[in-house]
């Protein structure tokens, strides 16, 4: 119906006559000639109609309006000096129409599609309006040439592409499961993955070498900005690899699509940092390091203090740390406001430190000796006019809590560099951390990670446990991560008893799992990377809602298509299932 694309046109086919078909952005009457941009999946070309050409034609495109769907006939023409639009990629050309057809018409729209940013409900309830505005179609344009690079440099890599179910066997993996009831197995249910991660698994022991899987992953969760129900993920796992194998195999991975999508060189090796050392010093095992304001540990310097927080906090055997805000001048009321803020994050308080005329000033410093002053004041490398924000209480609380407040003195300071992309792996996780919910150790990343020692006759803390497990951050958020596998069942079996799995349950949970591992399974390991979250971090969007073609709302809800829904009484009595309403 169509012989180019609207942007494909350029001054090289001056004179040509050619076909082409889309929907009407804009039109404009200037009395005698009518002009409309003509606006496709490529962009925008101007079409002119004119009475003296085509009468008919002219007569008909009095009655376009906003997104009529069009085919015309004409030549292509440059525009008269003067009249060139510097903001198209056709801003120098234009087509003259000979015949004009419309295809199909479009009632009054429910919001203007060249409005900035339209009402999120309306977008979503009329996505497919929304998806023709041309900044939204660019995202998935974009995310279409990511997953084609992906797929190009995994096969390049001799990565398989396989499938794995959807309806399979809800296992605990830490997330909620969907579930789906059988209608041939009446009181059986189906669970949606959380991951392909047992499948994967069994992939590797049936001896594929490398597997790769762009993947649709479902987890019924409470929903934020980035977090869906389902989600899309870059899924791989590999055999006879270590660590350092599966991290330079991702490296390649992040660059391919990295420089893809922002044509500028990824370098690589990316750093590494223990997680140990992320936790001291940035509090959190994601941390943003577009900027620097590390936490200063000064526990050592108040170990025989008089100042009574302190002295308590040390008896305890708790943490005093620092983070020293350099080269700004704040007010008394930048002080009390970053007290309160700190407050509302859950600290007992916060103490502040200001260096003028070479000396630490604070409603505390009476409190302190000359040595506990000098030392601070040494160790955190203070000028005059820094700050120093101190905060006591137990270890963990401290680097929580310090942690967040470091991200709320960047953001407020303008200390992040925006237009940076700051990857980091995090290396040697705890196996396991202990749950005061559930009063047990519970797996940090899943029950198949495995643990740099053997398990099999271990009797020590379980906390000390490091697993061959590593993540990759970028600007403070995870993008994915992975672990070397337990491949042998005895090692599998021993950390199911760690985590309080008998063997009963283990084999009820995971028995083919289990099997499998006894039937020559290799050394395996792989990543899983948020395809969603990676798009949006890459293309600059606030959610990776603006990065998934139908997303759900904050509710779980489609506004579309109207899902979830109301399903009809015999499709629940096929399902052997009666529903009941519960009073809140």
């Amino acid at each position: 119906m169509r012989h180019i694309e609207c942007e494909k046109l350029s001054s090289t086919d001056i004179g040509r006559d050619v076909v082409l078909a889309g929907w009407v952005f804009r039109r404009r009457d200037h009395g005698g000639l009518i002009f409309a941009d003509l606006r496709d999946i490529t962009g925008i070309i101007q079409v002119v109609f004119s009475p003296e050409i085509a009468p008919e034609a002219h007569g008909i495109a009095h009655e376009i309006k906003q997104e009529y769907v069009i085919r015309v006939e004409g030549t292509v023409s440059r525009r008269p000096e003067g009249t060139e639009n510097k903001e198209l990629a056709t801003g120098d050309i234009e087509v003259y129409v000979r015949t004009l057809e419309v295809l199909n018409t479009c009632k009054p729209l429910p919001f203007q599609l060249e409005d900035e940013e339209p009402n999120e409900s309306l977008r979503l309830k009329y996505r497919y309006l929304d998806m023709r505005r041309p900044q939204v179609q660019k995202v998935f344009v974009e995310r279409s040439r990511a997953m084609h690079v992906l797929r190009n440099h995994l096969v390049s890599q001799d990565f398989f592409e396989i499938e794995t179910p959807f309806l399979t066997k809800s296992t605990p993996e830490g997330a909620r499961d969907f579930i789906v009831p059988s209608r041939l197995n009446p009181g059986e249910f189906y669970a949606l993955p959380q991951s392909p991660q047992l499948f994967k698994q069994i992939l590797m022991v049936a001896g594929f070498n490398r597997y790769f899987q762009i993947v649709r992953c479902f987890r019924d969760e409470d929903l934020r900005a980035d977090r869906q129900p389902e989600f899309t993920q870059l899924d791989l796992e590999m055999s006879f690899v270590d660590v350092d194998d599966v991290i330079a195999l991702s490296e390649g991975v992040v660059k391919a699509v990295f420089e893809t999508l922002k044509g500028v060189p990824l370098e690589t090796p990316i750093m590494r940092m223990d997680f140990d050392e992320a936790m001291e010093r940035y509090g959190t095992d994601k941390p943003d390091l577009r900027f620097e304001l590390p936490m200063v540990e000064l526990t050592p310097f108040f170990r025989e203090t008089n100042f009574g927080v302190f002295k308590k906090v040390v008896g305890d055997g708790g943490a005093i740390k620092a983070i020293a805000l350099h080269g700004r001048t704040l007010s008394r009321k930048d002080l009390d406001d970053a007290v309160d803020m700190a407050k509302s994050m859950g600290a007992g308080g916060l103490i502040w430190m200001r260096k003028d005329a070479g000396k630490l000033q604070s409603p505390i410093v009476k409190f302190l000796s000359e040595q506990e002053t000098g030392s601070t004041d040494q160790t955190c490398g203070l000028q005059d006019g820094d700050v120093l924000f101190i905060m006591a209480d137990t270890r963990d609380k401290v680097n929580e809590l310090m942690g967040r407040f470091r991200l709320y003195l960047g953001t407020k300071y303008d200390l992040v560099r925006k237009d940076t992309f700051s990857f980091l792996w995090v290396v040697n996780f705890p196996l396991l951390e202990y749950s005061n919910e559930e009063k047990r150790y519970v797996a940090r990343h899943h029950p198949f990670t495995s643990a740099k020692e053997s398990m099999v006759n271990f009797s020590g803390d379980p906390g000390s446990i490091r697993a061959n497990a590593y993540d990759l951050v970028l600007n403070g958020v995870e993008m994915g991560g992975g672990s070397i596998r337990n491949f042998r069942s005895d090692e599998q079996m021993a950390m199911f008893r760690l985590l309080k799995i008998d063997e009963e349950e283990a084999v009820e949970q995971f028995g083919f799992l289990l099997e499998a591992l006894e039937m020559g399974a290799p050394p395996h390991g792989g990543i899983a990377f948020g395809l969603d979250r990676i798009l949006m971090m890459l293309l600059g969007l606030e959610s990776i809602r603006d990065v998934i073609p139908f997303p759900k709302t904050q509710k779980g809800t489609c506004l579309l298509s109207g899902a979830p829904a109301k399903v009809s009484q015999r499709q629940l009595n096929e399902l052997k299932i009666r529903t009941v309403t519960v009073k809140e």
